[in-house]
């Protein structure tokens, strides 16, 4: 027997939920019909499909990425590690989603692309601006992307506040600080809307941590959930370049970016230098 309540929502016998009316349904929700009505292909290439599904769902994550790794940052500033421990993995977890879809759109052959890439004009992947934001809020700090934005005020005012605020690294390197460590003042105080260089200090810091895991296992935890991050990150990045050139080769981007030339450059960025430096060194 079921009661009045669960008569109103579900079938008495098969336990399928049948009353919507004045109910939130998951479509509702989730906002199905904005979601699945976004898909709008400008040929009638079969393949665009795959394109723009791969580039929209991709953005989602990277939207997800950016709150995870905010609050990442106001949980290490607010001395609550654990929390931000939990966030930093969740990051890495959704990378490991963002590489595998490099998989599935390189089934995208050269000549297949080329049968709708010129309906794209000029939009190209590096005018995403939440791939910017990650950037940014990693700590690689890059001008020229402030002005590609300043057509659109509402998104150079989001780019602007992360561009000048402590990326992730900082505020761990606050921490290291806090705990007692001896980091100079130069890096402590140091212009956030610049790109990070590694410090001495900050080494020497680190490489106290991991040579006494014990003392410090929180910094040390953190040093490593910041490990994780970029090397999924670069794995990311990795998997980017060669997708593009198994595409496109080594054509100029959509919009004029240079494609897998840019690509390769930035594979030689590191984000936290001083916690690869050190491997060598322990």
């Amino acid at each position: 027997m079921t009661d009045k309540n669960t008569n109103d929502t579900f079938s008495s016998e098969k336990g399928i939920h049948t009353d919507f009316m004045e109910k939130m349904t998951y479509g509702d929700y989730l906002q199905l019909d904005t979601l699945l009505s976004s898909q709008t292909r400008l040929s009638d290439h079969h393949d665009e499909m795959l394109f723009i599904i791969i580039h929209q769902v991709s953005e989602l994550w990277l939207k997800l990425i950016i709150h995870e790794t905010q609050g990442a940052i106001q949980a290490i500033q607010q001395g609550k590690l654990q929390a931000s421990f939990k966030m930093l993995a969740r990051v890495s977890r959704i990378q490991v989603q963002i590489i595998q879809a490099w998989d599935v759109l390189s089934t995208l052959t050269p000549a297949e692309y080329m049968e709708f890439r010129d309906q794209l004009g000029n939009a190209s992947g590096f005018q995403s601006y939440q791939y910017r934001l990650v950037e940014f809020v990693l700590g690689y700090k890059t001008p020229f992307i402030l002005e590609i934005y300043k057509k659109d005020p509402q998104l150079h005012a989001i780019l602007e506040k992360a561009y000048h605020a402590p990326g992730l690294y900082d505020v761990a390197i606050q921490a290291v600080a806090d705990a007692g460590f001896s980091i100079n003042e130069a890096v402590l105080n140091r212009d956030f809307s610049e790109t990070y260089e590694k410090d001495k200090s900050v080494e020497q810091a680190w490489l106290a941590i991991y040579k006494d895991v014990d003392q410090y296992w929180d910094l040390y935890q953190l040093a490593e959930k910041l490990v994780d991050v970029e090397d999924s990150f670069q794995q990311w990045r990795f998997r980017h370049m060669k997708t593009v050139e198994r595409i496109i080769g080594h054509k100029m981007g959509t919009g004029g970016s240079s494609g897998v030339g840019y690509l390769k450059k930035v594979l030689d960025h590191y984000f936290f230098p001083e916690l690869w430096d050190l491997r060598t060194k322990i």
